[in-house]
């Protein structure tokens, strides 16, 4: 039982009504000078096991702490998702757990990598690859478990919408109390490091991937949304594409000397900077103020060479039923602006064609 599962939760649930239960008996039977330590061990017990169960409960939706490693300090991902392997269909990709360790960052983070159908029977096939980053505070977990993201996966390759893909889920909060914004913070985590050259080259060594830019692409939601925008549009020889869900423009912390204000700030970046030649995906909810504003406000300031399109949800908000129902289309877009799974024998792709997925403006 994982600390963000829902027999967790309702073990805590349980101990707090118990706790609240046992509370007035014991107010009443205490007495003597015992009576004071008993109802304030009662009380504190109330306390805790009723912030115990709103943790739980806030700990499920984000998946912070995955595993009870990760809450007590040690390996954020000590074990891979539990899959039955025996039981996949021979249309169904695997996610498997590894782990990079950084030598351009000094950072060393588990990774999750969903590897598509045909993956292991085609070694010769190089697949595209995306990079999936999470929200803050989050961990890759939520992109597995709320999400749901391997069967919309699954479900979008069999159904011919995208292209079989290595997708990618790094951790980029080496402390699950700092958020990052995947940037390098002066005197802290150098996560953009991480994240565009040590996890790069991680499955580039591992995994039968494309190597050029033009296989490559981000898609993330919320914090992640602003990483997909802002790593893209930094290192355009590295990526082709991103698709930003309920993202934003500019972070929220200070990365050092006031780049967040500047080549942080993607707006900035836009208005002073060299245009790179990449295409950009921006989705949200129209309910969802800020990252609408910032989504308009990023659509108004390309030009070209990038390329931008825009797709926003009627309902929903910041959340992940907003983001799981934004995940179909945003792969499938990236599927078609990025490269194609090839045979480096040959140079033509393998797979049959796909359909371009509706977006609307």
């Amino acid at each position: 039982m994982s600390p963000d599962s829902l027999g967790t939760e309702l073990l805590a649930l349980a101990a707090t009504v118990l706790a609240a239960a046992l509370l007035s008996p014991l107010w009443t039977a205490a007495r003597g000078r015992s009576r004071y330590a008993i109802r304030t061990a009662a009380v504190t017990a109330c306390l805790l096991t009723a912030t115990a169960t709103g943790l739980a409960w806030v700990n499920r939706q984000v998946d912070t702490y995955p595993t009870w490693a990760s809450l007590l300090g040690g390996n954020p991902a000590a074990a891979a998702p539990a899959e039955n392997a025996a039981a996949r269909g021979a249309g169904t990709g695997e996610v498997i757990a590894t782990t990079v360790t950084g030598h351009a960052s000094n950072l060393t983070l588990p990774m999750y990598v969903y590897l598509p159908p045909g993956y292991a029977e085609h070694p010769s096939t190089r697949y595209p690859v995306v990079e999936a980053l999470h929200g803050y505070p989050g961990s890759p977990a939520q992109w597995l478990h709320r999400l749901h993201v391997e069967t919309i996966l699954n479900n979008e390759i069999d159904a011919g919408r995208m292209a079989p893909t290595v997708v990618l889920f790094p951790y980029q909060t080496p402390d699950p109390t700092r958020d990052t914004e995947c940037t390098n913070l002066a005197g802290g985590p150098q996560t953009e490091t991480f994240l565009t050259a040590d996890v790069p080259a991680a499955a580039r060594a591992r995994f039968h991937v494309r190597t050029d830019a033009a296989g490559w692409g981000l898609v993330g939601y919320s914090a992640g949304g602003y990483c997909a925008t802002d790593l893209l549009l930094r290192h355009p020889g590295q990526y082709a594409a991103g698709a930003s869900l309920s993202g934003y423009a500019t972070p929220g912390i200070p990365v050092g000397q006031g780049t967040e204000n500047t080549v942080y700030n993607d707006l900035w970046r836009l208005a002073h900077l060299p245009i790179p030649a990449v295409s950009l995906y921006l989705s949200c909810a129209r309910t969802d103020r800020a990252p609408l504003r910032d989504a308009l406000a990023l659509a108004r300031a390309a030009r070209a060479p990038l390329t931008v399109t825009t797709s926003y949800v009627g309902g929903g908000g910041h959340n992940a039923q907003t983001w799981q129902a934004m995940e179909a289309p945003a792969f499938d877009w990236l599927s078609t602006s990025l490269g194609r799974p090839v045979v480096p024998e040959t140079g033509e792709p393998r797979v049959a064609a796909i359909s371009s997925p509706a977006a609307g403006q």
